[in-house]
């Protein structure tokens, strides 16, 4: 019991000078048991409007992502960079994503289908459950009226029809072309499309002029024909692969009458074309131009532009230039980019670096599934990510990831309805997800003991990350 008389001139202070805070000794703790005064806290999501994903691993709050409603005001860019190994739900994050914004009457989607199995690519089964026919690129079908899609489409534009060509001969060659031959080149362009009128021109065309230019094209720069003719042998030698070597008949005619550019889904097949050959970054490259010149019109819809093995097109120089001109058309008329990778370091380390690196900047929003730690750490240099996030990256599991939207930095569980399992989980995909085949108790066994390392690991970070803990 206090002393009376204390009482009593703590009663007067108090009258004459107000309420005195009383004062006490500092107690010193560790960060350990300092947690406790820690709350609970989960970032804002993004809103209500768009697509869900899932839902948010710390707060359990839904997981709502729409870079169209997002653009202007948490997003900068509609461009999306999906990283992660193999079995992780990159393929199934990518398929539902694409079924969800089709619900959507001003959407429409392109799709670079480079994987499958059993002859037919990995997006066969969402393609038929839509109604639609993929666009199968494949050199052995192409021979038998399969599917052509013509450089010198007249629907491109002249500008375009050249881009291309000097795009596909710099990628076969490795290197750009010099001046020479890009005069040949322009020369013989210019010749076929002055003089070809009654028909589509093709491939063949341009051969045939390189390898015997008229009179009229060495008069115009006041040099020898047979400079003109020696100027274009090589780019003459490299357009004559896809018109009789080994891409023959799939770019040496007229475009296949028939392809449906309104179709809410359009998927080109390239499961038949080698990854690792020159074909593929041509392939790339040609379909990126004619999608450029004939798929995207100011009609204000919503287009969603889907590569996946996109390291074919970063890596290559010539290439990524090609797409960094298409990706800025998504400011101006709603295209949003969408680049699936295994690994960052693909890409970064490549001979496109410069180019990779301005296409990664476009990126306003990163998908990170499950990488090695090492690999973890370097893709969080590269694209800014908080260290807690980096941390948790090795301990993901299937289905699970962290999501950048422009700084907004959340750990997510995608979720898949079960209308969207039998389109979403191919034979392929059953293989390599290891979740797949977990029993559903399992399942979400693994799912708790993971959130619950990833929340112990990203409270103990912002600990450490604050000044050694002092309370009052």
């Amino acid at each position: 019991m206090r002393d009376p008389l204390s009482a009593l001139s703590d009663a007067f202070t108090a009258f004459l000078f107000g309420n005195v805070e009383t004062t006490r000794l500092p107690v010193r703790t560790s960060t350990g048991q300092a947690q406790a005064v820690y709350l609970p806290t989960a970032a804002p999501g993004l809103g209500d409007s768009g697509v869900i994903i899932g839902r948010e691993v710390y707060s359990g709050k839904g997981y709502i992502y729409d870079p169209f409603q997002l653009y202007g005001q948490q997003l900068p860019a509609p461009h999306w960079l999906v990283l992660g190994e193999s079995g992780n739900g990159k393929s199934a994050l990518e398929k539902t994503y694409v079924l969800r914004q089709l619900r959507f009457r001003d959407r429409q989607v392109v799709v670079l289908d480079a994987q499958g199995e059993d002859g037919v690519g990995e997006w066969n089964l969402i393609a038929q459950e839509l109604g639609i026919t993929p666009i199968r690129l494949d050199p052995t079908a192409a021979l038998n009226d399969g599917i052509r899609l013509n450089p010198l489409d007249p629907s491109i534009t002249t500008t375009g029809q050249l881009a291309l060509l000097r795009t596909i001969i710099e990628v076969a060659m490795g290197h750009g072309l010099d001046e020479r031959s890009g005069f040949a080149l322009k020369v013989a362009h210019a010749y076929v499309g002055a003089t070809i009128t009654e028909r589509q021109p093709v491939l063949m065309d341009i051969v045939e002029q390189l390898r015997h230019p008229k009179p009229e094209s060495a008069e115009a720069m006041n040099v020898d024909i047979d400079d003109v003719r020696a100027w274009g042998l090589d780019v003459a030698l490299v357009l004559d692969r896809l018109v009789d070597g080994d891409l023959r008949g799939m770019f040496d005619g007229p475009t296949t009458i028939g392809i449906d550019l309104d179709a809410p889904l359009i998927v080109f097949d390239l499961s038949h074309i080698d990854r690792n050959s020159i074909a593929m970054p041509i392939l790339m490259a040609i379909v990126g131009v004619w999608l450029e010149h004939t798929w995207i019109r100011p009609d204000r819809k919503k287009r969603i532009f889907l590569v996946e093995e996109a390291w074919h097109i970063i890596n290559s120089p010539f290439v990524a230039q090609l797409f960094q001109r298409l990706l800025k058309f998504g400011r101006r008329l709603g295209l949003s980019f969408v680049a699936v990778v295994h690994h960052l370091s693909d890409v970064v380390d490549g001979a496109a670096a410069k180019e990779a690196a301005a296409i990664l900047k476009m990126a306003s929003t990163r998908t990170i599934y499950a990488q090695k730690a090492d690999e973890a750490r370097a893709t969080g240099k590269v694209i800014g990510l908080p260290r807690w996030a980096v941390e948790i990256i090795p301990t993901l599991t299937p289905g699970i990831a962290v999501w950048d939207v422009n700084g907004n930095v959340q750990v997510v569980k995608h979720l898949i309805t079960e209308a969207e399992r039998p389109l979403v989980f191919t034979d392929r995909a059953m293989t390599e997800g290891s979740a797949m085949d977990l029993l559903p108790e399992d399942v979400r066994a693994a799912e708790l003991e993971a959130e619950q390392r990833a929340a112990r690991i990203e409270n103990q970070q912002r600990l450490n990350e604050s000044s050694e803990s002092t309370v009052a």
